[in-house]
């Protein structure tokens, strides 16, 4: 108890978190997923536009949330275990169960406006850039 008295309180918090974080997402509670692998993520800007692709093959548009709040992207889902059936796994490397990825994108984008595509296993996200994030020009006069 005088030990953490001692540590600054900040420290706690995080090493709280820490815990937490392994807890959730330790072998043997029956998700498979980590949250810094899966669903794989590309994110690149174009011109006003960020882009991001998440590759989450075997996940149906049902069962799949995507979200965002200023600069922070989520992508949360379930992928469904094959139906039960009259069937012996001999290797069974695929996960089940659910996930979610937050990726913290460069800039703020205009969440009205963000539109997502699933096809052939494969998110794609557009994300235009909020007006504040674009570049302005600047006017230079002589004096």
């Amino acid at each position: 108890m005088l030990l953490s008295r001692m540590v600054p309180t900040g420290f706690n918090d995080l090493r709280r978190e820490m815990d937490r974080l392994f807890q959730d997402w330790m072998p043997g509670d029956g998700n498979f997923f980590r949250p810094s692998v899966f669903p794989a993520v590309n994110v690149w800007e174009s011109g006003d536009t960020l882009y991001a692709e998440a590759e989450i093959p075997g996940v149906t548009m049902e069962d799949i949330e995507v979200s965002v709040v200023g600069d922070e992207l989520s992508i949360k889902g379930t992928r469904k275990p094959m139906p039960e059936g009259d069937y012996t796994f001999h290797r069974q490397e695929r996960g089940t169960g659910e996930f979610c990825r937050f990726v913290t994108l460069p800039m703020p984008v205009n969440a009205e406006k963000v539109e997502a595509v699933l096809k052939d296993g494969v998110l794609s996200i557009t994300l235009p850039k909020a007006e504040e994030a674009k570049p302005k020009k600047i006017n230079v006069r002589t004096s």
